[in-house]
């Protein structure tokens, strides 16, 4: 009977396990993604509602940092934990992913992104509706807007916002390649992820004041996407 009832434990076990690597790889990065922004425009959001009480710049950077590092381990040993369609095309380009997965890849970085950006609006609500008297706003004092997406400066040119994403997303990727590389210095294993946040905070701490330091295009577009559609309109485009 132990037997019996343990093969149907094991069926069931293997009748829900999923079979596609793609599959597996594919709710890795939406997981990974949506942990990232899950905790990472939390840290934001609590910084601007609570009017800096509790949270400012340095609990944005290490905090945003820190949600990467959580992101990596949770999605890392499935997928490789990129979260960041930058960094799976440059694994495309360099051979160690294949081309084919690449669009699977960022439709679900995308999407973890959007629930994610959900999840910290649903988690804050009341705290929004309070912040600015329920209307939902991209620019002025009560913006909220830019708890979910990066805005450029008001000084900022197009030129020189684009240099800025190009030059901080380069230093990123080549950072990371160089964390994960055995034939480097390499990191101990299994504490890559720890050295991607540190690689995080000197860049949020160096980079970021321009634009924001997104360096990710899932993790702009996806919370700028559900913040057009949540309530802010078309003018978190513009």
């Amino acid at each position: 009977e132990a037997k019996m009832s343990r093969k149907n434990k094991r069926s069931l076990k293997e009748k829900f396990a999923l079979k596609n690597s793609l599959v597996k790889e594919a709710l890795s990065e939406f997981l990974g993604t949506f942990i990232l922004i899950a905790l990472g425009c939390g840290c934001v959001g609590q910084a601007v509602l609570s009017r800096g009480a509790h949270g400012g710049p340095m609990t944005v950077s290490v905090g945003f940092a820190m949600a990467v590092t959580i992101a990596v381990y949770v999605s890392g040993g499935v997928s490789g934990g990129h979260l960041n369609p930058a960094v799976s095309l440059a694994m495309c380009v360099t051979g160690r992913l294949k081309w084919t997965k690449l669009p699977t890849y960022i439709l679900a970085q995308l999407l973890g992104a959007f629930v994610g950006a959900a999840a910290v609006f649903g988690i804050y609500y009341d705290a929004f509706m309070e912040y600015s008297n329920g209307t939902l706003e991209v620019t002025g004092p009560n913006a909220t807007a830019h708890i979910f997406a990066t805005y450029p400066a008001p000084y900022l040119s197009l030129i020189n916002g684009f240099a800025d994403q190009v030059m901080s997303t380069a230093v990123l990727l080549l950072a990371i390649f160089a964390i994960f590389d055995t034939r480097n210095n390499s990191v101990p294993k299994g504490l890559e992820p720890i050295a991607v946040g540190l690689l995080i905070i000197v860049l949020t701490c160096s980079l970021g004041m321009n634009s924001g330091c997104a360096m990710n295009p899932a993790r702009d577009l996806g919370p700028r996407l559900f913040t057009a559609v949540a309530g802010w309109g078309m003018e978190v485009f513009t």
